[in-house]
């Protein structure tokens, strides 16, 4: 008696699936990583600028923080289909939407970041001569990590997520693999794609946060406590750059 292929039985976990299908699992994560990746770059790119008119101008602050907003509200679906006539049937229609969903994200984290940067740091950067631009890239920005990085975190797994509703266009990457499987409710493919989303956005979580942990090595010395009667205390100033660092980044944190 022979016995019945797990993809003529429509199991969920099926091996025959993953190699019979290998080549278009990988072509559909591809796809799904670089839509992901253009479109939270590009978000950043939207969102720094956006952050730094309204925190210059306070009188912006409250239309782009609104505006942002409103888009988050618009439901992906009608997000694209106002969205089609520009672009059409594109994989530019899925990042534009894309990028303007992760703005609500990136806005807020960035300013939240420059808004906790201590004043006693911008004081000190002045007495020392920095003009504006100077003080932004080489004080408050390093400061201001820890929250813009979280902001980034958070927008580039909701952007994994989102990325699965491009299939309704065929620019859904993994989403495409679940559109296709559903009809017929294709067990295996349904649950690889759908394991395969989950696992690249814990991936890119743990990325970012590396990433995260080693620009910002002032949030773990700051925590080490010296030993009694050595000479540790003295000397962690220096490794950490100087105690005036280090004090604005317990505000931080």
């Amino acid at each position: 008696m022979t016995t019945q292929s797990c993809l003529a039985a429509n199991d969920w976990i099926c091996g025959e699936y993953l190699r019979s299908r290998s080549q278009e699992l990988i072509d559909a994560t591809v796809q799904h990583v670089w839509i992901t990746a253009v479109s939270v770059v590009i978000g950043l790119l939207v969102a720094f600028p956006l952050a730094l008119l309204a925190r210059s101008r306070p009188s912006f602050a409250g239309p782009v923080l609104g505006l942002t907003t409103l888009l988050y509200t618009i439901p992906s679906l009608a997000m694209f289909s106002l969205l089609l006539p520009l672009f059409g049937l594109s994989a530019g229609l899925v990042i534009t939407g894309l990028v303007l969903y992760s703005l609500t994200i990136l806005v807020r984290n960035i300013m939240a970041g420059l808004d906790s940067v201590p004043e006693e740091a911008r004081e000190a950067a002045r007495g020392m001569g920095y003009g504006p631009g100077r003080m932004l890239w080489e004080v408050e920005l390093p400061l201001a990590l820890p929250a813009l990085m979280a902001g980034l975190r958070i927008a580039t797994v909701s952007t994994i997520a989102l990325t699965t509703v491009g299939s309704i266009v065929g620019r859904g990457g993994l989403g495409n693999l679940i559109e296709d499987a559903l009809p017929s409710f294709f067990k295996a493919q349904v649950l690889t794609a759908s394991v395969l989303c989950v696992l690249l956005a814990v991936v890119a979580d743990l990325l970012l946060l590396g990433v995260q942990r080693l620009l910002t090595p002032w949030t773990r010395i700051r925590t080490a406590r010296p030993a009694r009667g050595s000479g540790a205390g003295p000397a962690a100033p220096r490794e950490g750059g100087g105690a005036t660092v280090r004090e604005p980044a317990k505000a931080v944190g």
